[in-house]
């Protein structure tokens, strides 16, 4: 037994997927607990944190400060796994470590990364600017996602206008053509964060998850 100390059978457990923090998509570091109910590592959270008005990354409510989820620091110890690359099995706490020396785990998931790289890019010059705005009302341009919220909150509040939504406008899904008819209520409810925090443009998520993320999280 590789994770140390005598072998502890009555305690020893297997999940068929790991406890994974939302954020760093690996087992959790130090589980906090917030008020929604959610768990994250605590330099997860510590980061989450930071906005002026941090919510939830996983159900988007008011964010703040959680207690140790002792549940599940007692699961990550008492739970085997496997390291998929030099196939020694060990307590999901000692897995982070040893994932970040071990060289046979380290060419498992470069191979995952390899297997959803191997397609070139598209052409740069057919990506929409997704980074900086014009604002739908006046002729301001160039701000950034925050910078357009709370541009249009100082400045346009009372414009009754129906105005195209330009983050909405620069995505994959969106539809340059639609107006909406209450601009202000669609800002503060659907661009409070950044796309950019949660969404991989040119990845395919289907792949990306099916061959890396769970290669360094499956549990055998």
């Amino acid at each position: 037994m590789a994770a140390g100390g005598s072998s502890r059978p009555s305690e020893r457990r297997s999940t068929a997927v790991p406890p994974t923090c939302p954020c760093a998509w690996r087992c959790f570091e130090s589980p906090v607990r917030v008020p929604c109910g959610h768990v994250f590592c605590t330099p997860c959270l510590q980061e989450c944190l930071k906005p002026k008005k941090p919510v939830c990354g996983v159900c988007r409510s008011t964010l703040s400060p959680g207690s140790r989820a002792l549940d599940l620091e007692k699961q990550i110890e008492t739970t085997e796994t496997t390291c998929n690359g030099c196939n020694k099995k060990m307590y999901l706490s000692k897995m982070r470590s040893h994932a970040a020396s071990c060289s046979k785990y380290q060419n498992y998931i470069m191979e995952g990364v390899k297997a959803v790289t191997k397609e070139p890019l598209h052409s740069t010059r057919n990506f929409p600017n997704r980074f900086t705005f014009p604002c739908p009302y006046c002729s301001e341009k160039n701000f950034d996602q925050e910078g357009l919220v709370e541009h249009c909150k100082a400045l346009h509040s009372m414009d009754a206008k129906q105005v195209v939504c330009p983050i909405c406008a620069s995505m994959p899904w969106g539809d340059p053509n639609y107006r909406s008819a209450n601009f202000m209520e669609h800002l503060q409810r659907r661009h409070r964060f950044s796309y950019d925090t949660f969404v991989d443009y040119d990845a395919d998520e289907d792949d990306m998850m099916a061959q890396v993320l769970m290669r360094s999280l499956r549990d055998k």
